[in-house]
């Protein structure tokens, strides 16, 4: 069947209609853990984590004894990161963590190096197990939950970023729960630092 040429425009304006319609639906929604570690602020967020140790001379702070080697390779990875060689840093760290796996303060460089990475997932595992290993008092540990608070809270913004950028209703409220999950996470990692600080016995 022949179609005149009008009929034919409109024919041709419908079915390109249908399929950016049928595009627009295909739509995939927009991964937070992507937009998260893409607009991270890595340096920023360390610095906040070291400045919540804050002055130790009033409080417990247990420092255990380190391998030479593993001190060697911790300062080696010092050196890298402040040439802003952050994967460097990240790998000597790594080396020294296959001598030592379980030494807290290597443990939270390592978190540290993952956050200056924007591997979030990485920095609040480092900085769990950390935790989960040391002294639970002190500079040091306000150091854990700091790094915790910062990668929870770079997720959250990741999480509403893409809520920003959800094209279809659906996919915007299957984001909610997510977000709401992260805030109250975030704000239990946030009171945690507090709760690390305990004076020291008085001396007499």
């Amino acid at each position: 069947m022949n179609l005149n040429p009008v009929r034919a425009a409109r024919r041709g304006a419908v079915l390109a209609t249908l399929a950016a319609l049928a595009a627009a639906c295909s739509v995939a929604p927009p991964q937070p853990s992507v937009l998260a570690e893409a607009n991270f602020n890595g340096e920023a967020a360390v610095a906040q984590v070291r400045a919540a140790a804050g002055p130790a001379a009033r409080e417990l702070d247990v420092q255990p004894l380190r391998d030479p080697q593993v001190e060697d390779l911790r300062q080696k990875a010092e050196a890298l990161e402040k040439s802003r060689k952050y994967p460097e840093a990240a790998a000597a760290l790594d080396q020294a963590l296959q001598i030592n796996a379980d030494d807290p303060a290597l443990l939270q460089e390592r978190a540290e190096a993952a956050l200056l990475l924007h591997r979030l997932d990485d920095a609040e595992r480092f900085a769990q197990k950390a935790f989960d290993g040391g002294s639970q008092v002190g500079p040091l540990c306000r150091r854990h939950w700091a790094a915790i608070a910062q990668a929870r809270q770079g997720k959250l913004d990741g999480v509403n970023a893409a809520m920003k950028l959800a094209k279809r209703q659906d996919h915007y409220d299957a984001l909610v729960p997510q977000r709401d999950g992260l805030m109250k996470s975030r704000r239990q990692a946030q009171d945690k630092i507090a709760a690390c600080t305990v004076a020291a016995p008085a001396r007499y």
